[in-house]
């Protein structure tokens, strides 16, 4: 694994919590961690550590979306592609492109989104139908 893990930035931490609750659902992915300041998010499996955070920027500005920044989630199956894409604009998500088969890679099925916060996030399942 190349990432250790990552962090989005939110001004409204709990609305975030909510928003990422249903998306990474489907994904099979949990709050393994919640506090007042942060949430952290793993595997739904016994000790899993948390692998993407949402919380304010250390720095105490306010919480900005970089332009060309994005985060690409990886999903086992189409169907989990479509459905954290779903719940991510029925939670007041911005779609930036729904989902289908990309000419990127061979199998390359993918849906974009933008969160709560304007940060840009990808779907992506790389397997076969």
């Amino acid at each position: 694994m190349l990432i250790s893990y990552a962090t989005l930035g939110s001004q409204n931490r709990e609305a975030a919590k909510a928003f990422y609750d249903l998306v990474l659902a489907p994904l099979g992915i949990k709050a393994t961690y919640a506090d007042t300041d942060f949430v952290g998010y793993g595997p739904d499996a016994e000790g899993a550590k948390a692998e993407l955070w949402i919380c304010k920027p250390y720095n105490g500005q306010d919480a900005s979306a970089g332009n060309g920044s994005m985060l690409a989630l990886n999903a086992a199956s189409r169907a989990q592609v479509d459905a954290a894409y779903a719940a991510a604009i029925a939670a007041g998500g911005k779609d930036e492109g729904k989902p289908g088969l990309r000419d990127y890679a061979p199998n390359f099925y993918a849906a974009y989104f933008r969160d709560l916060d304007g940060n840009k996030l990808a779907l992506v399942c790389r397997a076969e139908a």
